[in-house]
């Protein structure tokens, strides 16, 4: 009988609760005589026009109050309010009937009335409480069990939220912090982390939720560590950083990133070095839409600059971060002119034209083709945009008077084996020319390794893979790359952007480097599923090896030689490189050009050997 319950429509259930609200109202009439008299056998013949009438006044006044709209199985702390407030006014309205039309004179307690509104407080609350407990433990089968890490505020939130959730049932929460265990929130135990191994089994739990969003990088990657051994799946409610920039709220709930174990300790960003070329200032920003140009037009906006260009040769991913950045300027009240044009950096004259029109006084030249392959693959589009594009951007910020112009480079120009590489480095060698010759505009260039989540960046395609159920695609078992977060690496570019008269290369300290194939298994792991491999040759997923592609390398290197000075910051180093001069690498800018337009694929390759000695076509075909 009681399985049917949940099945009754919710007009049926609402008429249910009323009835019961009925005798727990006359059920209170009778409590209260019988605390008042003393005796579980009172008489009640004076009260039996109260009991009679306490249901006919205590039905309308819940009802009117929206007692009987609120979802039993979701029911919280508002409930006493609304049955504080409905029983108080049916109390009232009795006093009143008792006073002038029943039985006057005839030995009605009005003392018992104290009584009865505590009794239908108690008696109505703890129906709902009943039924609550009741419909969430017909669904508790087939519920996920899961539970929480951390008992802060986060934790008590997540709880509370977790409530709700018909899907998912917290069995325990553990927390680091001795004075909260053994202790109980909302009814839910707190325990010892050293014991969450045997907790997780016991429970059979499937997710575990951490819930410490202020806690240090290191710290978090231990305790990550810990639950990623379980081999239980790993959420997270969004670290301070996330919701500080408005980027998540406290109470979203995503999936632990790779990011959380690779990230570092965030070292604060020197607000004079920030703010320097950025505030009050016309910016522009050319590869807008990409992954480090669409960052660089966040952090730029939070700096508050008086115009914000930003530049793409993609309609969709300029009309994407043009929406995103206008949102976020009425969001974070600021009201700079936010520009979005759709161009490509190899058109000298229009960007020239944009650039006057603004007055544009720091440019962040973030648009280049990136990904190894697919610029082996089409070397001399590659070489077009990476090299030419560079080349004629620099000239029209320089006709049009602006100030800094910061070139965003990558560790795969220091002696490249690849296509893209040597045109990165190419490019290098065009803002150093400028800076040798004397040019006004301060020609900065900025190389570091890759960051987590890009565009070219293999974390999306292992995330892809590990959604569609594996193989995971790893190149090579000891294939290393440096890794930086997106937010970091363009942090540090605009501090390193201050630095410097013109010339320079400065190199972002990227860390430890880290072997892709760890990377892909911590992946695997922290999804939590397992890795099928010779030790667990019934895991989830299975990480295969292809061999190095055209163009790549086993490690990456982010200096070319050995003179590298430190700068006011600890993560931005000064790379002094050798340069042939502007007027050599301006007549290979030149043969390089020609090549182009004849389409003549060798020629191009043989110019960028030239223009980059460390560079060579055998070491791209051998990998």
């Amino acid at each position: 009988m009681l399985g049917t319950l949940d099945r009754l429509s919710r007009r049926q259930k609402q008429v249910l609760m009323g009835f019961a609200d009925a005798a727990v109202l006359v059920a209170a009439v009778y409590g209260g005589v019988a605390m008042r008299l003393g005796t579980f056998t009172p008489d009640l013949t004076p009260y039996w026009p109260i009991m009679a009438l306490a249901p006919v006044v205590g039905i309308p006044c819940f009802a009117f109050l929206g007692l009987y709209r609120e979802i039993i199985r979701y029911v919280g702390p508002r409930i006493a309010i609304l049955l504080a407030k409905g029983t108080l006014a049916t109390t009232v309205v009795l006093i009143a009937a008792s006073f002038l039309v029943i039985n006057r004179g005839s030995g009605v307690s009005r003392a018992a009335f104290f009584g009865f509104a505590c009794l239908t407080m108690i008696g109505c609350g703890g129906l709902r409480l009943a039924a609550r407990s009741y419909l969430r433990s017909l669904s508790l089968t087939g519920r996920e069990h899961v539970c929480i890490y951390g008992a802060g505020q986060a934790g008590a939130g997540l709880l509370a939220m977790l409530a709700a959730d018909p899907t998912r049932a917290v069995a325990f929460i553990v927390d680091d912090d001795p004075r909260l265990q053994g202790r109980r929130i909302r009814g839910v135990p707190v325990h010892d982390p050293a014991n969450l191994g045997e907790l997780v089994a016991r429970h059979r739990i499937t997710t575990v939720m951490l819930a410490m969003p202020s806690i240090g990088v290191r710290r978090r990657r231990e305790i990550i560590d810990v639950i990623r051994g379980l081999g239980r799946r790993v959420l997270t409610v969004p670290s301070l950083r996330e919701i500080a920039d408005g980027r998540a709220r406290i109470d979203q709930l995503r999936p632990v990133a790779i990011e959380d174990l690779l990230g570092r300790s965030p070292i604060p960003p020197d607000p004079r070095l920030v703010a320097q070329t950025v505030s009050d200032r016309s910016v522009m920003v050319t590869g807008a839409g990409g992954s480090i140009g669409s960052e660089l037009c966040r952090q730029a906006l939070r700096q508050r600059p008086t115009r914000l260009i930003m530049v793409d040769s993609c309609e969709f991913n300029l009309y994407s971060i043009d929406a995103e950045i206008t949102n976020s300027a009425r969001r974070l009240g600021v009201a700079p002119v936010i520009e979005s044009v759709l161009a490509s950096v190899e058109d000298a004259t229009r960007l020239e034209a944009v650039l006057r029109k603004h007055g544009v006084e720091t440019l962040y030249h973030a648009a280049a083709y990136k990904h190894v392959p697919l610029v082996e693959a089409n070397e001399i589009a590659g070489v077009r945009n990476n090299v030419i594009g560079t080349w004629r951007a620099a000239e029209a910020a320089e006709a049009a008077g602006v100030r800094t112009f910061v070139l965003i480079s990558t560790d795969k120009a220091v002696r490249p084996s690849s296509v893209m590489g040597a045109s990165k480095r190419f490019a290098e060698l065009i803002l150093q020319g400028f800076a040798f010759r004397g040019s006004p505009m301060r020609c900065i260039n900025v190389r570091f390794g890759n960051v987590l989540g890009s565009s070219g960046s293999v974390i999306p395609l292992f995330r892809r893979q590990i959604e569609e159920g594996g193989p995971v695609t790893v190149t090579h078992p000891e294939v290393t790359r440096y890794f930086m977060t997106i937010p970091e690496a363009s942090e540090l570019v605009l501090q390193a952007a201050s630095m410097g008269r013109g010339g320079e290369v400065f190199v972002l300290d990227m860390g430890e480097p880290v072997k892709i194939y760890d990377l892909a298994r911590n992946m695997v792991e922290l999804s939590g599923r397992t890795v099928r491999d010779d030790q667990r040759p019934d895991g989830d997923i299975e990480i295969i090896f292809t061999g190095l592609r055209p163009g790549e390398k086993l490690y990456e290197e982010l200096v070319i030689g050995r003179d590298v000075d430190g700068t006011a910051h600890s993560q931005i180093m000064r790379s002094r490189d050798e340069h042939p001069g502007w007027e050599a690498t301006l007549g290979l800018l030149h043969e390089l050009e020609f090549a182009i337009d004849q389409q003549d694929v060798r020629a191009v390759r043989r110019t960028l050997e030239k223009a980059v000695p460390e560079y060579r076509q055998d070491k791209a075909a051998r990998g």
